[in-house]
């Protein structure tokens, strides 16, 4: 699954754009450096019913922001990303040519 397929299934989950979901998070003090990715899982789980995978994906978002490796940039398949940035603002939102941008 691409890291982006993530994000968009945590917005169908949750209800929440990724954009919100960090902003909550540095709200509860979850975006400061040292905090570890346990406690942002934890917090994900108990008020989302995240579980690890799509957690991990936030984790990254929450902690390091929204690029990503270009490792898998423009491949083709399931773990193919559109663009080494990710889009926060809700799967809706994401222009068409949100990939060639990136």
């Amino acid at each position: 699954m691409a890291f982006q397929s993530y994000l968009d299934a945590v917005e169908k989950k949750t209800g929440l754009t990724p954009r919100q979901l960090v902003a909550i998070a540095q709200e509860k003090g979850l975006a400061e450096p040292g905090v570890k990715a346990g406690e942002i899982l934890a917090w994900l789980k108990d008020d989302y019913e995240l579980g690890r995978g799509h957690g991990m994906a936030m984790v990254h978002v929450i902690t390091k922001g929204p690029t990503i490796s270009d490792k898998h940039v423009g491949k083709p398949g399931p773990h193919g990303d559109e663009s080494s940035e990710l889009w926060l603002d809700g799967a809706a939102s994401k222009p068409a040519d949100w990939g060639s941008q990136g």
